[in-house]
């Protein structure tokens, strides 16, 4: 399974919302949920615009590419860790790409959200 359906599943779980929570969130009934999920249904854009006032990637979902996060929106933290990657050697920053994409992926599976520090 892939596409819209997939990545709005991987949204609702990343945001730990049951099926039935997340079609109430977009006005839809859990079997209709279950449909767009699937790829059997596309979802309408109020449902869209809906799910999204709870924090969904609207972009992702249709595209498959995360929403970027505006620089100018770091935290402290944030910024710091950019710039300490920043002089990294080559070889270090990718042992780092590797490290975060494997803990967001098990985070993800644990359900935890990625909320700014």
């Amino acid at each position: 399974m892939n596409g819209i359906g997939s990545r709005l599943l991987k949204e609702r779980e990343r945001l730990g919302l049951s099926q039935r929570a997340f079609g109430e969130i977009g006005g839809v009934q859990a079997n209709a949920q279950g449909k767009y999920e699937s790829g059997d249904r596309a979802p309408k854009a109020d449902y869209l615009a809906a799910v999204a006032s709870v924090g969904v990637d609207v972009l992702f979902v249709l595209t498959g590419t995360p929403t970027p996060i505006p620089l100018d929106n770091l935290s402290v933290s944030e910024e710091r860790i950019l710039s300490n990657f920043r002089i990294l050697h080559h070889e270090d920053q990718d042992a780092i790409r590797r490290l975060t994409s494997t803990m967001a992926e098990l985070s993800a599976l644990n359900g935890v959200s990625n909320k700014h520090a």
